[in-house]
């Protein structure tokens, strides 16, 4: 009797520190893993704009569709 007492006090003490069994800290664990990973997104997204700025692109354009159009 005393074996099987002493088993499920470690049970439990097992149950409380898995991820799995604790519903309340996983959920906490997940939503602020959740929160992290956006931020790190959105900074990530912000360094590369500051780093990699548009560039214009020289490309040809036509006279008559210029913002002052020359006509021949």
């Amino acid at each position: 009797m005393n074996n099987q007492h002493e088993y499920q006090q470690e049970l439990q003490k097992v149950q409380d520190r898995d991820f799995t069994h604790n519903w309340v800290s996983s959920s906490a664990f997940l939503f602020y893993l959740q929160v992290a990973c956006i931020v790190a997104f959105v900074l990530g997204g912000c360094y590369m704009l500051s780093t990699k700025r548009y560039s214009k692109i020289e490309a040809p354009v036509q006279e008559s569709s210029q913002y002052t159009p020359k006509y021949k």
